[in-house]
């Protein structure tokens, strides 16, 4: 087993699902360090070390990134392809955890290569349980550097 912690790095505009998220990580006793921005254009800040975000002690690489896809300022679609566009990004493991059942919006995640994409549960334990196995899935790929 490995002594590394999981980075999540949560891109969510909604409080009511940041809430939720806190809520679920202290439920499930969840290791990963979260660290949360509120926009697609304040990810790729903490992504690229920029403002804010420019001593690295502040932005640590995140070994997931979670996206929704609707956001202010830049959608999690248009963040997704910044990433995979990115020669020093472009290999984040990224899942959209968004409401969107919208067909383009699966398809458009499929074409940007997204690891995965995810529907919210409606209701906290619904919510809570898809958080506790996303984590467990991404913490199993690092350990067995499935991921690295």
């Amino acid at each position: 087993m490995s002594d590394k912690t999981l980075i999540v790095l949560m891109a969510e505009d909604n409080e009511h699902d940041i809430v939720a998220t806190k809520r679920a990580w202290k439920k499930n006793n969840i290791n990963s360090s979260l660290y949360i921005v509120k926009d697609g254009e304040e990810c790729l800040d903490y992504l690229h070390g920029r403002k804010k975000y420019s001593e690295p002690e502040s932005s640590p690489r995140p070994g997931l990134v979670l996206l929704d896809i609707n956001m202010p300022r830049m959608d999690g679609l248009a963040v997704l392809k910044h990433i995979r566009e990115d020669e020093k990004l472009k290999d984040l493991n990224v899942v959209i955890l968004t409401t969107s059942k919208a067909d383009e919006d699966i398809a458009e995640s499929r074409r940007l290569n997204v690891n995965a994409y995810i529907l919210k549960p409606i209701g906290f334990e619904g919510f809570s349980e898809a958080i506790r196995r996303i984590n467990l899935f991404w913490e199993i790929a690092e350990i067995s550097g499935g991921w690295d």
